[in-house]
């Protein structure tokens, strides 16, 4: 099957604040790590002890924007974040990334906006099919190669759910959205296909691997569709979103 066309990851979008305020540019990445760059290698296979490797992971967004918050969301209380100043970078287009295509530090840029001083301390995203492209009507699609036993096999999987993620502050090695004057900051969706494939490093019986679907399930190969519902794939670094599937 060919390649999607990618929307361009240069897109600038508008800025609602309630107040004029210095600005400074906020720029958005995507990140799936090393598990979507490199893949699932040893130890780190699969939780039923496959090796995978991507050659794309195809995601389309729409709804992307940062959130300047008071009180900080809470992303495990969930309900409405209380923003005083919110920035768009999609202007209600779709975007479509490729998880694999990344720069020197293995992050997807996104897109960047003039946005006013603050720290944006909440981000807003849904996971939505495409509109448009050579995987219309699919949301995520992972293509690759699977191994295990010294058998290696062609993988597509498409998923077409819908995920809505309401995010809080980026949590990890530095803090991100901090927003000054004629300077650049940075966010981050990240991405965490363990929660999809889990790990055979980890604990059997926690969490993560009790609700990760393995890859047993798509072991012959081919296009397949893979369900996502309830996974929850979507972070801020570590930092845990409220999400909702449709």
């Amino acid at each position: 099957m060919p390649l999607p066309r990618l929307v361009s990851s240069t897109l600038f979008a508008g800025v609602i604040a309630t107040s004029a305020a210095a600005e400074g540019t906020l720029i958005l990445f995507a990140n799936g790590e090393e598990l979507a760059t490199e893949g699932f290698l040893a130890p780190e296979l699969t939780r039923d002890g496959w090796e995978l490797r991507f050659d794309h992971i195809f995601v389309t967004l729409s709804g992307v924007a940062a959130l300047q918050t008071d009180p900080p969301y809470d992303a495990e209380a969930g309900g409405v974040p209380e923003a005083s100043v919110t920035a768009s970078f999609d202007d209600a287009d779709q975007i479509t990334i490729d998880l694999t295509d990344t720069d020197t530090d293995g992050r997807v840029r996104i897109a960047s906006v003039t946005a006013p001083q603050g720290h944006y301390n909440a981000v807003t995203w849904s996971v939505v099919p495409a509109a448009a492209g050579d995987w219309v009507g699919q949301s995520i699609v992972f293509v690759g190669t699977a191994t295990r036993d010294g058998e290696t096999v062609d993988f597509t999987l498409t998923s077409a759910d819908t995920h809505d993620y309401t995010c809080g502050e980026f949590v990890g090695d530095t803090r991100k959205g901090l927003v000054t004057p004629g300077a650049e900051a940075d966010l981050e969706l990240t991405f965490h296909l363990d929660h999809v494939f889990g790990r055979a490093d980890r604990d059997a019986s926690g969490h993560m691997n009790s609700h990760a679907l393995g890859f047993d399930a798509f072991g012959a190969g081919g296009t397949q569709e893979i369900a996502l519902s309830g996974l929850h794939i979507g972070h801020v670094g570590e930092g845990h979103c409220a999400v909702s599937y449709r």
